[in-house]
This record gives structure tokens, C-alpha cells and sequence, in this order.
């Protein structure tokens, strides 16, 4: 079973996103938090209680790993997280029950199936064995979550209201997104230069894909085709063996790149636009040998400073006598 803390997160100021949403935030999560995870949290400035619960936003969403001070069993498969639906999130002393229940009264009021959002799967009991148990993955606890008639679950409704509608706002005008994304990465401790590469790194990204839209591109399979072919060129390895020798898992590959690695993904993709644009290059073979040229680029320039540092240190060495 996974868990989790906040030790050894970076806070963010209250003023980088605003209090008001964030007060709304917390006082949604302060009466869920884990007491015995976040010692003497109640104990802090308002200031601090805020950042702390715009960093719980984030473990919320992303993990659900606690509703109502009490953790969420887990398991993770076909690389996502699916989550306990009878035990963990209600209070019955017969939770069973009380789910068979409200999956009929949910069918009786909306002709909603709750067992749609659900799949079995063997999670860790108490008796430290395994057993077969009702999960939904994020998007189908949340749905859940707004059919149970509790009070205590109102303010979790309202904030997921409250999300849509940003959502909504987003839509409408590109910016606010834009700004909330630079917002998060500020949050999670990247330097500015490095989300100036990172947002600028998405522009670029968004670019080619809508070439590639323009130009054929239907299925998600091609697009990870095209994208695999560029990241081969420039790193020698595609998006997923590069997650592997990063030793990462579900987390986004380029969030975890450094400034160089994102400056050469930004060189293969424009390369590759560029190259697509001027061969009014149509349909995915040709497109694909776009991306792998594109790469090339990137890669060639990635061995030139490779290469460039290798003559500078043994310069330094000969400079200095050391062997």
C-alpha cells in the first residue's frame, strides 16, 4: 500500500495563485487531513495552511490517497491508479451494504450504473491477505464521490464545480491556462528559466502536432510513433526507455529534463516542423522520416557540445598536469 507526506516538498506562496481559491480549498481538506502525517500542521499560519493545501490539491487529484482521515487502498494497473470503493470511502459499519445501496438509489434517480466506474481488482485487507475488491481509477471516484448524499462530501462537490468551471474559463481564454500551468511548475520548485523552457516547449510541441494533424495524423498510436522517432534521433532512446533510465513510472518525462535536454527536445520538434512544412510532407511514412531528420538535428548538436565539454576538460587537465 502506498503513502505519502510532505516533508520533503517545496512550499509555494499563497500569493502565487490567490488565497481566495485556496481558502475555498482548504477548508474543503483541513477536516481530512491525516493528523498523524502533518504534525503540528494545525499549529501553523494561515499563510502556511494554505500552501500546504494547494500542495494537497495536487496529491488529491493525482492520488486520492485520503478521504475523511482515513487512507484509500490502492493498486496500480495498466500504469494508473485505481482506488478502494466499498471499505475506504464510507463510514457504515456495513459498507457493502451501503454501497449496493447507493449504486441502486444512483440507478433509480439517474439510470447511472456506479459499477461502470468500477473493476474488480485484489487489494491488501487488514488480515495481510489479498481480496477481490470493487476499484475506480480518479476520474470514476470523482463521480462516485458526488453520489454520496453526505454532508461532509458537499464541500468536495462544490470545489470539483469550482474546477469545471476554470476549466470552462480556460477554454474560453487560452491565457488563464497558460498562466495557471506556469503557476504549478512555480509551486513544485522549478526555477523560472526553466519553465520559460518548459512552457515554450509546449508551444513548440502544440505546433507540430497540429501540423501533423493538418497532414493525416489520426490515431494516438502515430503520434507516439512520430514522437519515438524523434526522441530516438536526439537521445538514442524513445519517451518510454527514457522514463526507464530515469527511474520514473506515471510522471510526465519532460517535467523531469533539464534545461539542455529540454532545448534539444524544442531543436528535434521545431527541426521537424520546419522540415514537414517546407516538403509539404503528407501522410505518416513521409512524416516520419520528417521526425527522425528533425531528431538528427537535435542529436547532432547534442554530440557537438557532448564533444565540445570533452576537449574543454582534458584541456583543463593538461592545463593544470593532472592525469
Amino acid at each position: 500500500m502506498d503513502t505519502w507526506s510532505f516533508r520533503n516538498e517545496k512550499p509555494a506562496t499563497a500569493t502565487q495563485f490567490g488565497e481566495k481559491p485556496l481558502k475555498r480549498f482548504h477548508k474543503c481538506f483541513i477536516d481530512w487531513l491525516p493528523t498523524n502525517k502533518f504534525v503540528g500542521y494545525r499549529h501553523q499560519s494561515n499563510k502556511q495552511k494554505l500552501t500546504h493545501s494547494f500542495l494537497l490539491a495536487f496529491v488529491v487529484i493525482s492520488k486520492l490517497a485520503v478521504f475523511q482521515k482515513k487512507e484509500i487502498r490502492k493498486t496500480n494497473y495498466e500504469n494508473e491508479w485505481w482506488f478502494s470503493v466499498v471499505e475506504d470511502l464510507t463510514e457504515s459499519s456495513n459498507p457493502r451494504d451501503y454501497w449496493y445501496r447507493l449504486k441502486k438509489r444512483e440507478k433509480e434517480g439517474s439510470n447511472t450504473e456506479l459499477s461502470t466506474f468500477c473493476r474488480q481488482l485484489k487489494l491488501l485487507s487488514s488480515d495481510g491477505k489479498k481480496y477481490q475488491s470493487d476499484c475506480a481509477n480518479t476520474e470514476g471516484l470523482f463521480r462516485i464521490i458526488q453520489s454520496i448524499p453526505s454532508p461532509k462530501a458537499e464541500p468536495f462537490k462544490r470545489w470539483l464545480a469550482e474546477v469545471g468551471y476554470e476549466r470552462i474559463q480556460e477554454i474560453e481564454n487560452p491565457e488563464l491556462a497558460t498562466k495557471r500551468t506556469r503557476a504549478i511548475f512555480k509551486a513544485k520548485g522549478y526555477s523560472d528559466d526553466w519553465i520559460e523552457k518548459r512552457m515554450r516547449g509546449i508551444a513548440i510541441r502544440d505546433e507540430l502536432t497540429d501540423e501533423w494533424k493538418k497532414r493525416g495524423l489520426k490515431e494516438q498510436i502515430d503520434y507516439a510513433i512520430l514522437t519515438a522517432e524523434i526522441s530516438k534521433a536526439t537521445f538514442g532512446m524513445t519517451p518510454s526507455q527514457y522514463k526507464k533510465y530515469k527511474n520514473l513510472k506515471r510522471e510526465n518525462l519532460r517535467d523531469h529534463m533539464t534545461d539542455l535536454e529540454l532545448i534539444f527536445s524544442m531543436l528535434g520538434e521545431r527541426a521537424a516542423t520546419e522540415i514537414t512544412q517546407t516538403r509539404d510532407s503528407q501522410g505518416l511514412p513521409k512524416l516520419q522520416d520528417d521526425a527522425q531528420e528533425g531528431g538528427e538535428i537535435a542529436g547532432d548538436a547534442k554530440k557537438s557540445i557532448r564533444e565540445k565539454n570533452r576537449q574543454e576538460y582534458q584541456h583543463k587537465r593538461k592545463l593544470f598536469g593532472t592525469t
